[in-house]
């Protein structure tokens, strides 16, 4: 099982309490944010993202930062504009990490995000997006992502959606969704053309103690 690198992107999708949400915790806390920024959009204050031990949180129309760390944004529904010319922001810097928390909140014409989901790998800026409902998500996420993991989805429009993306069967022969016990995953590594059942992560307090213990000293921004 191979995991996303520095240049990457990482679509993940589920039905609310599938563990989407703790499964990409655990993947961002394996990532870079000791060496490079990462920016975390949190629409819906997620209260494990806020137990983040030394993430700072920055304002949707303040500057990106540089240093190393976790920065998380919580940006108001009616600021899209805002988060459009912060990821303007973020193209430009580049090696800077992004995690949407709910892919549909940033829109499907955004045209700051499409460049980071079409341009990013050679700009260093890896991505992670999650959705409760692929349907409402833009194409490029899912397109661009080199990486797919699968929760539970309540919607069969939904499956059907991740499943132009991935090029194995998650249905069974009555046409109906493979149930996967509680917490797992479809993984789907792209370039290698792998798909796995992925098992649940670690408890989210063991998650948080890594993130603690990964992050560097901060003074200020």
């Amino acid at each position: 099982m191979r995991f996303p690198n520095d240049t990457q992107r990482h679509a993940i999708v589920g039905a609310t309490g599938s563990g989407k949400t703790q499964a990409a915790l655990y993947h961002l806390s394996g990532r870079s944010y000791d060496i490079q920024p990462w920016i975390i959009y949190d629409f819906k204050y997620d209260e494990a993202i806020n137990e983040i031990s030394g993430a700072i949180e920055i304002d949707v129309k303040g500057k990106i930062p540089e240093k190393p760390g976790i920065y998380i944004v919580h940006p108001h529904p009616a600021q899209s504009q805002e988060v459009d010319n912060q990821l303007w922001q973020i193209w430009e810097q580049e090696n800077t990490g992004v995690y949407i928390d709910e892919g549909y909140m940033i829109g499907n014409n955004s045209g700051a995000f499409r460049a980071l989901l079409t341009q990013g790998r050679s700009k260093h800026i890896p991505i992670i997006t999650l959705s409760q409902r692929p349907t409402w998500i833009d194409r490029f996420i899912l397109s661009e992502s080199e990486y797919h993991q699968v929760f539970r989805l309540q919607h069969r429009k939904d499956l059907d959606t991740v499943n132009e993306f991935i090029p194995h069967k998650l249905k069974d022969e009555d046409n109906r969704p493979i149930r996967l016990p509680d917490y797992h995953s479809w993984y789907y590594d792209v370039g290698a053309d792998e798909l796995i059942v992925a098992k649940p992560v670690p408890d989210i307090k063991k998650i948080l103690s890594t993130f603690a213990a990964r992050m560097p000293t901060q003074t200020s921004i």
